[in-house]
């Protein structure tokens, strides 16, 4: 036979977790979604009363990823009433970001895989950069450094510091004018995509010896662009 005391133990564990799942379903009722077409049903994650973090929402559309701000905010994805399936990035509430996009089209799926910029389609994601020929190259770094200009600039380095000891340096690309901004050298008015090559005489990392390197590479986005070349 149960003792008062552990009968009041086990009611006042039960108000616990009564109040408990209370709390969590008035956190959820107050915790809002600001998109309309999914603002109905929410459940998951809160902040200050806006969802924010993993989460489900479902209206007249349903949406289920992040949020942030009590829109769709990171990595989600988003089911209409039609069926149409976008499952990829967003921003702000809207598609932005890299992310597929399926559809009916002649009742059979469709689907568009790319870029996507304030729920606008950009266009396929270019590809990335690729090394045609590397003779001599210890290691190389390609990477874009904005969208002002469609440049590319070209740095040589060895055992940490700026290579000194280049000579003989012979450089070609398929469009775009020769420039130097301090000891970068590259090319600039580049339409994309474009393929440079370059092949120099450089002392080896003993400086013990001369060595003939040769790099090409072929960059197929637009942008302002750096080319690290370590020897």
């Amino acid at each position: 036979m149960k003792t008062s005391s552990g009968i009041k133990s086990i009611l006042l564990f039960a108000l616990f977790i009564f109040f408990e799942n209370g709390s969590i379903l008035i956190a959820q009722e107050t915790c809002r979604v600001l998109k309309p077409e999914i603002s109905g049903t929410y459940t998951g994650k809160c902040k200050k009363g806006m969802a924010d973090g993993k989460g489900v929402s479902i209206g007249t559309d349903k949406y289920d990823g992040q949020f942030k701000e009590g829109l769709p905010w990171g990595k989600g994805t988003y089911t209409w009433a039609n069926g149409d399936v976008y499952e990829g990035e967003w921003v702000k509430g809207l598609r932005s970001g890299e992310g597929d996009f399926t559809y009916k089209k002649d009742d059979k799926d469709t689907t568009i895989t790319g870029l996507w910029e304030d729920d606008k389609y950009l266009g396929p994601k270019p590809k990335e950069p690729e090394v045609l020929t590397k003779t001599s190259i210890d290691r190389y770094n390609i990477y874009k450094q904005g969208d002002i200009k469609d440049r590319v600039l070209i740095e040589f380095i060895q055992n940490g510091t700026r290579n000194v000891g280049i000579s003989n340096l012979l450089s070609s690309s398929d469009s775009g004018t020769e420039t130097n901004l301090g000891y970068l050298v590259g090319y600039d008015n580049i339409i994309f995509p474009v393929t440079i090559k370059l092949s120099y005489t450089t002392f080896n990392k003993l400086g013990t010896q001369q060595i003939r390197a040769i790099f090409e590479f072929k960059i197929y986005e637009r942008g302002d662009w750096r080319v690290e070349i370590h020897n």
